[in-house]
């Protein structure tokens, strides 16, 4: 046994020790026990709470019950189910699933294969299926005794009732798989694809080559259920091929839901997202939980995002404060985003001052003020937001806030046309690229200023990504770039203005 085996076997005899310390058995008749059992096949969430609360500690969430009912309901499922991590997509279809398909009174399959990136974690998964089988009293006790022969560590074992468990690594030869002439009849796909894997679309074409060949086809003409969890870490991966099949059932769950809320709400909570979503910073985030992956410097490369110093405020030609606001303050929601942004003599633009998050209308409005106090009386500034924001409740949130600390935004609308925004934001790369462009080094540690780094090199067409800190320095740009030709049309700024705006 290689030293990785050794781990796995100790980590397995710590499983051992988990489930039994678990699990007490009921005092109780043969009738609760009847009972217990039938509901037991027809509740999901029921089962898992029941025989695993050392495993589950957390109620199960709709998505999950839901995915387990469509299994059981369709003997030939071809599902993907796309859930972002943290979220037990392993535990539920390597583990929980089977072992509920095989209490159900009509036999649901006979031969198992778990499939992963390597055969150790094939065998690691399948380490914790046999040892449920193996060792979970409470199990056994209302299903009979389990496992029969063979061990996980070799990859394979057999159970009292002739069920047969096999792992394989990706890439491994499948074919000739049977249990007593029976072919694979539940293929579980777990996490196949890795950062290394994604980065080569010649391996990630072997690898669904391998799986839509010889692992699909050890299943007899294609009976039984086949499987693939895990989420999206890539544009082009194994997991986006294989859902776009046709008939494949796919299902996409990620940590926070439409409305900005935790999808798994029974486990998690909004400010633990929060705080991790900082600590990653939004790309990784997006792309570990939200099965968003965005390629960084796709347009933006991080070396031509510069810091230095500014000018002293009087000396610039002119200085615009641009707003481009969102309605909703959710997790989903736009960021409402302020940009302070000063063109030179020579025509560079220093961003002087970045505010930018998810947040709420006053706290938006705080940030003006922030600013008149950083200007104080040295330079003018122009205050722009876009027009069809400035209606109604945003102005007398303005006209509130004015009223109260005894001075107003002077804030005008923006009327343009503004088009296009991918290729609004993209015709600012030219600009950077050439250093045209220059971030206020004392604020290289604020919040708003790491926003909008984040979201410049998140930008990428037909992405989900937050783009709403480019937008509003893309807008305080072109407002200087307007009020420089009017005056002097020796400056040029972006790129190819007649088509772009």
């Amino acid at each position: 046994m290689d030293i990785t085996k050794t781990e796995l076997y100790r980590q397995w005899q710590r499983d051992h020790e988990r489930i039994q310390r678990g699990l007490h058995m009921p005092a109780e008749t043969k009738e609760q026990q009847h009972r217990r059992k039938e509901r037991a096949r027809r509740d999901y969430a029921f089962f898992v709470s029941t025989y695993f609360p050392h495993i589950a500690r957390t109620p199960c969430a709709r998505f999950q019950t839901d995915a387990a009912k469509h299994i059981l309901d369709h003997p030939n499922a071809r599902a993907v189910f796309e859930w972002a991590r943290g979220h037990a997509k392993s535990t539920h279809m390597g583990v929980f699933v089977p072992l509920w398909l095989k209490i159900q009174e009509q036999r649901q399959f006979y031969t198992m294969v778990l499939v992963s990136k390597s055969e150790d974690s094939a065998s690691k998964l399948l380490s914790d299926l046999q040892a449920e089988l193996q060792f979970n009293e409470l199990y056994n006790h209302d299903f009979g005794q389990q496992v029969k022969a063979g061990n996980w560590a070799e990859g394979s074992f057999v159970t009292t009732d002739d069920c047969y468990f096999v792992a394989v690594g990706r890439g491994q030869s499948p074919r000739g798989l049977k249990n007593s002439g029976r072919r694979p009849d539940y293929i579980v796909i777990d996490d196949i694809d890795d950062d290394e894997l994604v980065r080569n679309p010649k391996r990630v074409g072997q690898a669904t080559e391998w799986v839509l060949s010889a692992l699909f086809g050890t299943m007899e003409a294609g009976r039984g259920r086949f499987i693939l969890v895990g989420n999206r870490i890539a544009k082009d991966s194994f997991l986006t091929r294989i859902a776009a099949r046709p008939g494949v059932h796919h299902t996409t769950v990620n940590i926070l839901d439409r409305q900005g809320n935790p999808s798994w709400k029974e486990n998690y909570k909004p400010e633990e997202i929060a705080a991790m979503r900082a600590m990653m910073g939004e790309r990784n985030f997006r792309k570990e939980y939200m099965n968003d992956p965005v390629t960084e410097g796709a347009v933006f490369r991080r070396e031509h995002i510069r810091y230095g110093k500014t000018l002293p405020l009087n000396q610039y030609r002119q200085l615009v404060c641009y707003t481009d606001p969102s309605f909703k303050s959710s997790a989903t929601a736009d960021f409402k985003a302020t940009m302070l942004v000063g063109i030179t003599p020579d025509g560079h633009f220093h961003v002087l001052k970045a505010y930018a998050a998810q947040t709420s209308v006053s706290d938006m409005i705080a940030w003006h003020y922030d600013i008149m106090d950083f200007v104080g009386g040295r330079a003018p500034v122009l205050y722009y937001m876009e027009a069809n924001f400035m209606q109604d409740l945003m102005l007398d949130e303005f006209a509130k806030a004015g009223n109260d600390r005894g001075y107003h935004v002077p804030i005008l609308g923006d009327k343009r046309a503004k088009g296009d925004k991918f290729a609004r934001i993209e015709a600012m790369q030219p600009l950077f690229e050439r250093g045209l462009v220059l971030f206020n080094e004392k604020e290289r540690e604020q919040p708003g200023m790491t926003v909008l780094e984040e979201q410049l090199l998140m930008i990428e067409r037909g992405s989900r990504a937050h783009d709403d800190a480019p937008d509003a320095l893309e807008s305080a740009i072109w407002k200087l770039s307007q009020r420089s030709r009017a005056s002097n049309n020796r400056f040029s700024t972006i790129g190819r203005p007649s088509r772009r705006y």
